[in-house]
């Protein structure tokens, strides 16, 4: 017997880490397949999805721009490295049976469509999931705040942000074993600890729109799905 999801159109959030695995750079094939067979299973339950995937395995705009390059052009190479990883999650999914379409900010129109409002709505409509490529198409933005905007443009329930670890923390746990996690938070709090969970820009649009976040941890199986059918996975902030 199926479960209800309690979701009907959901944003994740992966960042372009999620991708590497046990690889120092670029995507792990095996990993990439995980996670797109995790996502299919929530579409076929009937959740409709989008999904927005930083670059921060192939490139980040402004760690370069630190090194001197301009910071606008270092931030559209970093747009044009999410099409990439877009382009490849788009693969991973149809490899396991699910329609998808990548829709970007910034125009390439030999590889992917144009990210429009009204005809992503229509694809998730229709079932397929939908891929948000090169961030907002505007420098100076993190693929967090395109995150948080298409979650809002498209009418999403919520976004969840897949991360390394099981939700929010006091402190980064990693370095400090006493670090306790939070099961929710409210979004002035998060802004006033500087909790790390997405950038300001992101939270304040979400609180601005009322949106829920719901952190998690990517790597742990089922969470995914667990999240859809109602549990109380990782950190809900709203």
């Amino acid at each position: 017997m199926e479960t209800d999801p309690g979701y009907k159109r959901i944003l994740l959030k992966l960042s372009g880490e999620a991708l590497l695995g046990g690889e120092d750079y670029g995507i792990d094939p095996v990993i990439i397949h995980r996670v797109a067979t995790e996502i299919a299973e929530v579409a076929r339950l009937g959740v409709e999805m989008a999904i927005v995937i930083g670059a921060g395995n192939i490139f980040r705009g402004a760690g370069l721009a630190q090194s001197g390059i301009d910071r606008v052009t270092a931030d559209n190479m970093g747009m044009l490295a999410t099409i990439m990883n877009c382009l490849a999650l788009q693969d991973a999914l149809e490899r396991v049976g699910c329609e998808a379409r990548v829709m970007s900010a910034v125009s390439v129109h030999d590889v992917c469509e144009d990210y429009i409002r009204r005809r992503a709505v229509r694809h998730l409509e229709k079932g397929r999931i939908v891929i948000c490529a090169g961030g907002t198409g505007n420098p100076f933005f993190t693929t967090d705040t395109a995150a948080a905007l298409r979650a809002i443009e498209v009418g999403a329930d919520v976004v969840l942000k897949a991360t390394k670890v099981d939700g929010v923390y006091s402190s980064d746990p990693v370095k400090d074993p006493e670090a306790r996690m939070y099961h929710e938070l409210d979004y002035d709090s998060v802004i006033a600890s500087k909790l790390g969970v997405m950038d300001a820009n992101a939270i304040v649009l979400c609180r601005d729109q009322s949106m829920p976040i719901r952190v998690f941890n990517v790597f742990g199986t089922g969470n995914l799905m667990a999240i859809v059918e109602g549990e109380e996975v990782g950190t809900l902030v709203r």
